[in-house]
């Protein structure tokens, strides 16, 4: 699956719960447990990441959302500081987006929550901001926030 990224190799499925761990942290993502990271690797419709060839760390990954049907949502797309910038998000969006091409049925709608960062990366790969006709909302779950 390695399309021509010189040093890094990009594989099918989902790191290790503690690669996962250890690449939302150092990308500066939220923090998630381990329960978390199971149960969130388990549920993936579809995962990838990448390895530096020299050293053997993973040090990118995405992942996938979905019903299967129609609606995808890409998730999880961190690569480790040191390793940015040298095309490894872009192969990382890029398979993704081929597995949803080849194993979703036509029509499918690929969405996306996009921090400033990612987003040329993001614009590169077609997507573009629905607002004003859609917005993207969150919640979050917090114990407590519902007390």
């Amino acid at each position: 699956m390695n399309d021509a990224l010189p040093g890094y190799t990009v594989l099918d499925g989902p790191p290790t719960i503690p690669d996962y761990l250890t690449l939302r942290r150092e990308a500066g993502m939220s923090r998630k447990t381990e329960e978390q990271a199971a149960a969130g690797i388990g549920g993936a419709w579809a995962a990838i990441h990448a390895i530096h060839d020299e050293s053997g760390d993973t040090v990118g990954m995405g992942r996938v959302i979905g019903d299967g049907g129609w609606y995808f949502h890409v998730i999880d797309m961190a690569v480790l500081p040191p390793h940015q910038g040298r095309g490894i998000g872009s192969a990382v969006l890029r398979a993704l987006l081929d597995r949803i091409h080849r194993d979703a049925p036509p029509g499918a709608y690929v969405s996306l929550m996009a921090d400033e960062p990612g987003r040329p990366l993001y614009e590169r790969h077609g997507f573009a901001d629905p607002a004003p006709r859609t917005i993207g909302m969150s919640l979050s779950m917090d114990r407590g926030a519902h007390d």
